[in-house]
């Protein structure tokens, strides 16, 4: 049992329910990703760098790319949702589609693999 599983035992179960779709849909794009507690919720890493945080709040999931850069440079796909530099808020009532979702993981890990380039 991961970190993780031992954290969603703590949320209520329709917001569980969300947070277990989100990191299936990421493990499918990163199947080897480590999982972790960071800042207090569940987090993928890839390559020892974190790429997705995702945590539930009172009126919506959060998404968490880990880099200012990634909302910013992604703001035209994100319209709609409420965004800072750093965090996507999802309301319960309109989940993040698979392809959104993988836009941002994937836009993370580009800048991951950039950085171990440089």
């Amino acid at each position: 049992m991961s970190p993780i599983d031992d954290y969603f035992k703590t949320i209520e179960p329709a917001k569980r329910k969300e947070l277990r779709r989100i990191r299936a849909l990421a493990k499918k794009i990163v199947p080897s990703a480590e999982e972790t507690i960071s800042y207090g919720m569940p987090t993928l890493k890839f390559r020892g760098k974190p790429f997705l945080g995702f945590d539930a709040h009172k009126n919506h999931i959060g998404i968490y790319p880990y880099s200012g850069k990634v909302i910013p440079e992604l703001k035209e796909e994100l319209r709609g949702y409420k965004v800072s530099r750093g965090a996507i808020q999802v309301p319960f009532d309109d989940p993040i589609s698979p392809k959104l979702l993988g836009i941002v993981i994937r836009a993370r890990l580009k800048a991951i693999k950039g950085a171990a380039r440089a």
